[in-house]
């Protein structure tokens, strides 16, 4: 259990490394994505055709699952948008108002009350972003910009809490990844055409960054995440699962020094949206409630 629980820090350590990779690599937020796609979806259909993982779905199925694919294919587009706009540590801290979200839209997709509790956590969520964002005007448009891949995350993930047990997590993950790439890929003369971009090419270091972020950051924690899944238990997975941000804060600081860029207040904020997501898994603890897996590809 103890290395169960080391894999699955390595896992969110990795994704929240995925941030610091995205400044570093100089390309748009479009392309970054894009790349990042193409190598991960040809790693992966490799290692599922040398594995014999590959499962063959029917067309309206593949359409479904990619069609969520898609949707997690721009909530990265707009989270490394969020990075580029302003900085890593603005991006996962926005990131981490998914319980917000979270509470307006799981009562509508699933048909059930809304819950008073989680609705005003969510609210400590979303004035600790307001703190953040009145004390750091100039960095407004990425806040926009992380809120909407805050939302387009939580989409992603209840979708695919209607999918899940109709599938295997590698299939839905290898068919929601080539869907996001096509419908990307659908996307991307128009985007290329309203952002353009210098080069469409990777320069010189950007090759390294985006292999590590495929390999590492995409396929390896997605391999990390599924072995862990049968050894630990929801809280333990979902509670760590809220280090991701801490994580990736704290490499930007030591990294890019993104503190020094920063108000006191972002601190408030930040904390703000912990004491949050704190307690919400402790809620759901107290309650004796089980929680869903998310899938994978659902992170970062």
């Amino acid at each position: 259990m103890k290395f169960a629980l080391l894999r699955l820090h390595l896992t969110v350590f990795l994704w929240g490394f995925t941030g610091v990779l995205g400044r570093l690599i100089n390309l748009n937020e479009g392309l970054l994505v894009w790349w990042r796609l193409a190598i991960t979806v040809v790693s992966l259909w490799v290692l599922f055709a040398a594995t014999g993982k590959v499962r063959k779905i029917a067309l309206r199925d593949f359409i479904k699952i990619a069609s969520i694919g898609t949707l997690l294919s721009l909530h990265w587009l707009c989270f490394y948008g969020s990075i580029k706009y302003s900085n890593v540590s603005i991006a996962l801290t926005c990131l981490a108002t998914s319980g917000l979200f979270s509470a307006l839209m799981e009562p509508l997709f699933f048909r059930k009350r809304i819950n008073l509790l989680e609705l005003v956590l969510g609210m400590f969520a979303l004035a600790g972003i307001a703190i953040i964002y009145f004390s750091n005007l100039v960095f407004s448009a990425g806040i926009y910009i992380g809120l909407l891949a805050s939302l387009l995350t939580v989409l992603v993930s209840v979708l695919n809490k209607k999918i899940v047990d109709g599938y295997e997590p590698q299939s839905i993950t290898l068919y929601q990844l080539t869907g996001g790439f096509i419908g990307l890929s659908l996307l991307m003369p128009l985007y290329n055409h309203l952002f353009p971009a210098p080069s469409l090419m990777p320069q010189h270091w950007d090759w390294l960054w985006l292999v590590i972020l495929s390999w590492a950051c995409t396929i390896l924690t997605f391999i990390l995440y599924i072995s862990t899944l049968k050894k630990l238990s929801a809280f333990t997975m979902n509670l760590t699962l809220t280090l991701e941000p801490v994580y990736g804060i704290i490499l930007a600081f030591v990294v890019y020094q993104e503190n020094k860029s920063l108000s006191p207040n972002f601190y408030i904020g930040f904390a703000l949206i912990l004491v949050a997501v704190a307690l919400q898994m402790f809620r759901l603890m107290g309650l004796g409630k089980k929680l869903k897996q998310r899938v994978v590809v659902s992170r970062q």
